[in-house]
């Protein structure tokens, strides 16, 4: 053999003792407990990460329902704002056409008074002057206690029938 083959040889020999070594002193043990160990604290990382995931999408749920019981509270609010308004709305217009009615009806009835007393008005001072003419008319046409009690007769006649 040639000087590179027993050098290679040697290192051969020496890996071989090396690694009888190696398993005699359990290394091989320790590299298992210690890759075992790595692989139970991975199993437990991916554990702990797959319940933080799942508290993660209980909450994401948690919100979700409670937002969308937010948005329909605040549309319930906001429907019975609308009606509130509404109510409010019609009870004013309500109020102010009873209100206009009242006014005009009122309005009216102070015509009709004033009216009606026009109209009295009128008859008074026509049943005066109806009065007052026929006196005239009478005291040139009678003469004495005849004529009195005729004049006193006919206005009294003409009062009675234009009031």
């Amino acid at each position: 053999m040639d000087a590179m083959g027993l050098a290679e040889l040697w290192i051969a020999i020496a890996f071989l003792v090396f690694v009888a070594i190696l398993i005699y002193a359990g290394a091989h043990k320790a590299i298992g407990a210690s890759l075992d160990e790595r692989s139970a604290r991975i199993a437990n990382e991916l554990e702990e990460a797959r319940r933080l995931k799942e508290e993660a999408q209980k909450l994401v749920a948690e919100f979700k329902r409670k937002q969308r019981e937010a948005e329909a509270e605040a549309e319930s609010i906001v429907t019975a704002a609308k009606a509130e308004a509404e109510r409010l709305a019609a009870e004013a217009k309500a109020k102010i056409e009873d209100f206009v009615s009242r006014r005009t009806k009122m309005a009216e009835e102070k015509i009709a008074q004033a009216e009606h007393q026009a109209v009295a008005d009128v008859k008074a001072i026509a049943a005066d002057a109806a009065a007052r003419a026929a006196e005239t008319l009478l005291a040139g046409a009678a003469v004495g206690e005849v004529g009195d009690r005729l004049v006193s007769s006919a206005i009294s006649q003409v009062k009675s029938k234009l009031n």
